[in-house]
């Protein structure tokens, strides 16, 4: 016996309660096949593909591009599927929408509707990525392959290009661009920011990671950078002051006995947010090697939702584009956020009043101040402080 299933919008991720439609691969009328990716939604973390729950016959769709929907709510109907237990998946399949490194990885950013139509028309991989996309996130679509093979099919005509009559120039946020901002202005909004700037001594680091590195990298196979420093050291300051790393649930603190730290990594539509998960328990190499895989699936379009989920606390190493200060906005609903600035050499008078030439580095944490006095950040921050300058070992 068949009956209709209803698709709902599944659950993201632990602190994810709504999506915004990318694209749909399907229309109605079209079969699907068992975990055959429906559509595209994007959150402010990742963007999801939703496999469908049942084989079938898709005969309602409830969302529209760039509408957004809440975990739960319907958005399409399958035709034919078995009543046997059939559920919507929690599990999905993520494209980040940024370019893949390489061919193969593209595979996974087109819909399978677009690499079909593609391969119907003789256009290879190499082809698709150069056409311009018009869909959320600058995501290729079917419409915009079928114009390039109604143009290719067609001598161009010899005429001028049209001139704009503004100097202005409208571009439509991207659902990943959208889904960012308005966690960010929730965040901003909703927890009162403070921040907080010291500066550390980094000079010992620094000289470390230009003695060990080369035969780091050639043992292990990826960099020692200050940011591996840097989160150990929050990793220990935590331990003294767990505020910080806390959420806020109502009038209750969820203190976090666990540290999932979150690293910022700039990709080609935003910033994405993969986190370190129990920081706490590793060691030197173990937090460096973590940092450069996450880093690595975040630029090339595959971290999972469980790669950006559950964090506690996030750092942002503003620092790798030169700034000096920076003061970042919590990521709801974590309670605190570190900033890292760019070292800098500088003249620094010492205990014995000589004066001598220091690597420095500014270091800012801004934090909810209904979670979190000053002064208690002032402790963190000096606990941060005394383990960046005092950590001179790799483990």
């Amino acid at each position: 016996m068949s009956e209709d299933i209803k698709v709902l919008l599944p659950k993201l991720g632990e602190s994810i309660h709504s999506a915004t439609i990318v694209q749909w691969f399907k229309q109605v009328g079209d079969p699907v096949n068992l975990d055959e990716p429906l559509l595209e939604v994007s959150t402010d973390k990742v963007n999801s593909e939703i496999p469908s729950p049942a084989a079938g016959i898709l005969k309602e769709i409830h969302a529209s591009p760039d509408q957004e929907l809440q975990v739960g709510e319907l958005i399409a109907v399958i035709g034919g599927g078995k009543a046997h237990g059939i559920a919507v998946r929690e599990e999905v399949r993520v494209t980040i929408s940024a370019p893949a490194s390489a061919s193969d990885g593209m595979k996974d950013f087109f819909s399978p509707a677009l690499l079909r139509l593609a391969r119907e028309k003789g256009i290879g991989l190499d082809e698709l990525e150069k056409i311009p996309g018009t869909g959320m996130g600058g995501r290729l679509t079917k419409r915009d392959l079928e114009d390039h093979i109604e143009k290719r099919a067609k001598p161009c005509p010899l005429a001028p290009k049209a001139v704009m009559s503004t100097d202005v120039e409208r571009l439509k946020m991207s659902g990943m661009r959208k889904a960012i901002a308005d966690n960010m202005v929730r965040s901003f909004y909703e927890a009162p920011h403070a921040t907080l700037v010291t500066e550390v001594d980094v000079t010992a680091i620094t000289h470390l990671i230009q003695k060990e590195k080369e035969a780091f990298l050639n043992k292990h196979g990826f960099k020692l950078t200050v940011t591996s420093f840097v989160a150990r050291a929050i990793s220990k300051a935590l331990q003294e002051y767990p505020l910080i790393n806390s959420s806020l649930d109502g009038d209750t603190i969820l203190v976090k006995r666990y540290v999932n730290l979150g690293i910022a990594v700039s990709v080609e539509q935003g910033l994405m947010v993969p986190v370190v998960k129990h920081c706490q328990r590793m060691g030197l190499t173990e937090i460096a090697k973590t940092i450069s895989e996450l880093s690595a699936k975040a630029r090339s379009g595959k971290l999972t939702p469980d790669d950006v989920n559950e964090g506690t606390i996030s750092m942002t190493n503003f620092g790798m584009s030169g700034v000096q200060i920076g003061v970042p906005i919590i990521r709801y609903p974590e309670v605190a956020i570190v900033g890292i600035g760019a070292a800098h050499k500088k003249v620094v008078p010492l205990e014995n009043d000589l004066l001598a030439v220091r690597t420095m580095m500014h270091v800012s944490l801004t934090f909810d101040h209904r979670v979190l006095d000053g002064m208690y950040g002032c402790g963190f921050l000096g606990a941060l402080k005394k383990h960046i300058e005092e950590d001179t070992k790799v483990d």
